[in-house]
């Protein structure tokens, strides 16, 4: 996985649960650390920001960044009209100030990067005559849960689609479900500007649960599919930031520790030792309450692990990204069932063993 000066953990490993508070994180002697001071960029407290809730900043080129210092969308200003993408309501008809900030073409074409409501739920602004593109699924979800906010698209595609308007080229690519069905990567070449919605937030760890995204394996997928891409701006959709490569490259590597510490957690409580020891005693009315205790245990093992990791760089987690200590639990939690409902089991029941050779 990730370079790393900490001993690798393994399915003996004994965690340290009295060094966890009840949060989930280790106790160290000192308050729960802050996000890192960086993590808050000089618009966030400029006079503009605090009175119209946006900002927007030139990448390259005709490619600009919009944000609401929670949610991202962007435009690309062209010869021949202006391509937005997405809508989110907490930005609203701010988009449409900030396109006015710096041109006065119209909107002609909207992508929509997937289709939930927190990312293009303000598309009506944009108007009946704009030419809206998206993935085949998500025109079929907006059909099956239609919202007059959520245009249908005029312009569908499966697999990739390549858009140019007055000179400027988007490539768009579906690369297989990862947040949700028909979340697409969106590609400006010549400004090498990626924009891939709800898979990494840079500068931090992101929101709860991988950003509540369906698919955890096809997630951490889409991670090294970004990453496979020549870009040296990225548009994630969330927080304070665009991204550069490295930004990006450090949310994966958190991630990648999330897995390698959910990993060896699904392993060490999965052996019939550890799992009756939680189990033992319960009773047929506590089975409930001793599986709780059973998925608590792993969560809490794998946040132990990647609040206390060295990183690359020699710092700790919550050194490098905003959100770790408040959110890594969450995500050790969605990351451990994934494990155990997506990925392959070592082996299953034999007939009349008891118990499970992979419980053993």
């Amino acid at each position: 996985m990730c370079p790393s000066s900490q001993k690798p953990i393994t399915a003996t490993d004994e965690p340290e649960f009295f060094g966890i508070d009840h949060y989930g994180f280790p106790r160290s002697g000192h308050d729960d650390p802050a996000d890192p001071t960086e993590y808050y960029p000089p618009y966030f407290r400029s006079e503009h920001f605090q009175r119209f809730g946006y900002h927007v900043q030139q990448l390259r080129g005709g490619f600009h960044w919009v944000t609401s210092g929670g949610y991202d969308a962007a435009f690309v200003v062209t010869d021949d009209g202006v391509v937005v993408i997405d809508a989110p309501p907490t930005i609203g008809e701010n988009m449409l100030t900030a396109i006015a900030d710096v041109t006065d073409q119209p909107v002609t074409h909207v992508v929509y990067s997937h289709w939930h409501t927190d990312h293009i739920g303000a598309a009506a602004v944009y108007g009946p005559g704009v030419e809206i593109i998206a993935h085949r699924i998500t025109r079929e979800l907006l059909e099956r849960f239609p919202d007059p906010l959520r245009p249908l698209p005029t312009t569908t595609f499966d697999d990739d689609h390549t858009l140019v308007v007055g000179g400027t080229t988007l490539e768009l690519s579906y690369r297989g479900e990862n947040h949700c069905p028909g979340n697409i990567f969106i590609y400006a070449p010549a400004e090498k500007v990626l924009t891939a919605i709800d898979i990494v937030s840079p500068g931090s760890a992101t929101f709860m649960h991988c950003d509540a995204s369906q698919n955890i394996t096809g997630w951490y997928e889409a991670q090294k599919q970004v990453l496979s891409y020549d870009f040296d701006f990225f548009v994630g959709g969330h927080h304070m930031h665009f991204g550069t490569y490295s930004d990006v490259q450090a949310c994966v590597e958190y991630f990648a520790d999330v897995l390698d510490g959910a990993t060896a957690a699904v392993e060490r409580f999965s052996r019939s030792d550890a799992l009756l020891s939680v189990l033992d005693g319960g009773g047929w009315d506590r089975v409930f309450v001793g599986t709780e205790n059973w998925i608590n245990s792993m969560a809490n093992f794998t946040t132990k692990y990647v609040l206390e990791k060295q990183t690359s760089d020699g710092r700790l987690w919550w050194e490098r990204l905003a959100g770790v200590t408040s959110q890594t639990k969450y995500h050790a939690y969605t990351v451990l069932e994934s494990i155990r409902l997506e990925r392959p089991r070592p082996n299953y029941r034999l007939s009349g063993e008891n118990p499970p050779v992979f419980l053993t």
